[in-house]
């Protein structure tokens, strides 16, 4: 009789300070309590449990809890049925590890308005006891393995979209080197997406925010996809390429020569209406849905703006001062049998004895003789306006003196998931060589220059007499890592960080050209390239 009047008491006080709590609010802790035991707590981190399974059956539970103590009591008691974690006596390291730890924050699960103090205590005694072996569900590198691979998504399933958004969400929390630089704090973007989540007010409102979630990141790398995406935003492309400048698409180039000629689709046409919206309020109406690390790379990805779900559309467009209408065909991506061969030249002399390397096609194995034909240029002009073929080191070897550090990357450090740790080394570029080109070295830089792009420019940046020309470039450097979160939904992000060697930051910011030169629709419809044009001028006057 005393007990049973005891443990009324207590409830009574409990429930005296206890205070309402929202879905919103419980789904958020969920999310972060669920994905942290994941790779913190010693008997999940380790495999034990089917972790999805464990979601679906805790989920029940918090939907009941009305208060901020029910809602303690149930994630306490669901850590407690994972077993007992034993504490451990950290090893002393010899060596000094350099951390980053400007992603790693673990403080919310001491939220004293949230969560009990036992509560607290107990999360903090994982964190500090947490698993010393390998990682089930994450292997260096990054990749995600050993997750419960199910025969579909069931997007009419809540429990199905809030473990999509969970696994989503956990991923970037703690293995998003640049989480730290995202517009938006990542824990808000979980509670502005929960709710769409929860209780989506269309099937096309819950996919388009997926792909918001995915931009988010505000990383080039970045990419989110689901066939019933194409539904929405349509799968009826345009045959040419475009450039947005001043909020009009200026045609640059065809992905299928011939079928421009159909719809007499010209380099240099201005268009500035698509069915009758102008390609400014396209570009805001869509931003939110496109990956990119900067303004310059949202432009340069014209998915959605140009899609249909019609395979014609109706354009406005300027040709010779003058503004016209027409009906263009447009094409699913399999008929648009582009041609990826490209049959430029790899190197050859420009005018004044300047010479010229286009790195898209440049091979390693082609460098040796290119330099020995370059060693008495005036300047060289390395073009990294594309993706290289891996030829930065073979190159950066007759650009300079010694061996020159350009680099400092940071992995992620999976003992403790958040954290990062700087590489002791990174290889450095270029060797001894006395007689290195010591002529102006200019690198060509723009929008399309991403990844590898960006980290070639960075090894070729650090010759003595080195000078990039153009524009910002896509601002997304380290590894790229595509994979499925669930069943048909695919996503991807930067794995790994890439600083300068002074530790920098590239991602966002891109490679900042020392001259910047961007092209216009006059030079465009004339067929110049004004980068090039103002990087031989450079080679001819040094200014």
């Amino acid at each position: 009789m005393k007990k049973t009047i005891i443990i009324v008491v207590i409830l009574l006080f409990q429930n005296s300070f206890s205070k309402p709590i929202t879905e919103t609010q419980k789904l958020a802790a969920t999310c972060k309590v669920w994905g942290f035991l994941k790779y913190y707590h010693p008997n999940v981190a380790n495999g034990n449990f089917d972790w999805d399974e464990q979601l679906f059956k805790i989920l029940p539970k918090v939907e009941e809890a009305k208060t901020d103590i029910e809602f303690s009591n149930t994630i306490e008691k669901w850590i407690n049925s994972l077993g007992k974690v034993k504490a451990y006596k950290a090893e002393i390291l010899n060596e000094e590890i350099d951390y980053f730890d400007k992603n790693f924050d673990l403080s919310w699960t001491q939220n004293s308005e949230l969560f009990s103090k036992s509560l607290s205590q107990k999360l903090k005694f994982i964190e500090e006891n947490k698993i010393q072996g390998k990682q089930y569900y994450v292997e260096q590198g990054i990749e995600f393995r050993n997750e419960v691979e199910y025969a579909e998504f069931n997007d009419k399933d809540k429990n199905f979209r809030l473990l999509l958004l969970f696994r989503f969400w956990n991923y970037v929390e703690y293995f998003f080197p640049y989480k730290y630089q995202m517009d938006q704090n990542w824990d808000l973007t979980l509670i502005e997406f929960l709710p769409r989540t929860i209780n989506p007010v269309s099937e096309t409102d819950y996919y388009l925010s997926l792909k918001e979630f995915s931009a988010k990141l505000n990383d080039t790398h970045a990419l989110f996809g689901a066939n019933k995406l194409f539904d929405i935003f349509g799968r009826h492309g345009i045959s040419f390429d475009v450039k947005i400048i001043d909020d009009k698409a200026i045609v640059t180039g065809f992905k299928n020569e011939s079928l421009c000629k159909i719809n007499d689709i010209r380099i240099g046409d201005v268009i500035t209406k698509i069915e009758g919206k102008s390609i400014g309020d396209l570009i805001k109406e869509n931003q939110k849905y496109i990956e990119g690390s900067n303004y310059t790379a949202i432009l340069n990805n014209e998915y959605p703006i140009f899609y249909s779900r019609t395979d014609v559309s109706e354009i406005e467009f300027v040709r010779n001062d003058k503004t016209s209408k027409k009906t263009i065909n447009k094409y699913e991506y399999k008929d648009l049998n582009i041609n990826y061969e490209n049959k430029s030249e790899k190197y050859k002399f420009l005018e004044n004895n300047i010479g010229y390397a286009n790195l898209a096609v440049l091979t390693p194995d082609d460098v040796p003789v290119m330099m020995e034909q370059f060693k008495n240029a005036k300047a060289i002009i390395f073009d990294i306006r594309n993706y290289p073929q891996g030829t930065n080191f073979a190159i950066a070897e007759y650009l300079n003196p010694e061996p020159k550090n350009f680099v400092k990357s940071i992995d992620a450090d999976l003992s403790s998931p958040g954290r990062y740790i700087w590489r002791k080394e990174d290889t450095p570029c270029g060797k001894i060589n006395p007689d290195y080109y010591k002529g102006n070295v200019i690198l060509l830089v723009n929008e399309k220059s991403i990844s590898h792009s960006e980290f070639t420019a960075m090894a070729l940046k650090v010759a003595p007499k080195a000078t990039v020309i153009g524009s910002q470039t896509a601002g997304s450097d380290g590894a790229n890592y595509r994979f499925e979160i669930i069943k048909g939904i695919w996503t991807s992000f930067t794995t790994y960080g890439v600083f300068y060697s002074d530790k920098k930051e590239t991602q966002r910011i891109g490679i900042v050209p020392d001259i910047e030169v961007k092209p216009t629709i006059l030079g465009i419809q004339q067929g110049r390239d004004e980068i090039l044009e103002r990087a031989i001028l450079f080679a001819k006057n040094g200014k």
